[in-house]
C-alpha cells in the first residue's frame, strides 16, 4: 500500500475549458490516466489536493469525477482554490455517495 499526491488536475472532461493550450499540456488528460494506470495500485490512496476541475457547478464535475473514479486506489479530495463548484464537505459527501463515486472520500 503506497499513499500518493497530485493537486492542480485542472480537468475539463464535460466542458469547454481545455489546459492543453498551454505549453506542456498536452494531452494532459490521456497522461493523467497514463502515469496513473502505471503507478497507482488498487490499495494505494491518492490524495488530490485542489484545482480539481474547471466545472462552475457540482453536477458539471460529473465528467471529471466518473475519471478519477474508474482510475485505481482510494482517493482523499481537498477543496482547491478554483474548485468553486465545492460548497460543504456534506454536500460533496453526498453528491459523491449518489452518484455512486465511492472511490472518494
Amino acid at each position: 500500500m503506497a499513499l500518493f499526491a497530485i493537486a492542480d488536475l485542472h480537468l475539463s472532461i464535460g466542458e469547454n475549458k481545455k489546459m492543453d493550450k498551454f505549453s506542456g499540456w498536452e494531452h494532459y488528460e490521456q497522461r493523467i490516466h497514463d502515469n496513473w494506470q502505471a503507478i497507482v495500485k488498487p490499495g494505494d490512496t491518492v490524495v488530490i489536493a485542489g484545482d480539481i476541475s474547471w466545472a462552475m457547478k457540482l453536477g458539471d464535475t460529473l465528467p471529471d469525477f466518473t475519471f478519477l473514479h474508474e482510475l485505481p486506489g482510494r482517493k482523499l479530495l481537498m477543496k482547491g482554490n478554483h474548485d468553486y463548484w465545492w460548497a460543504t464537505k456534506k454536500k460533496m459527501d453526498d453528491w459523491l455517495e449518489a452518484n455512486g463515486l465511492n472511490s472518494f472520500q
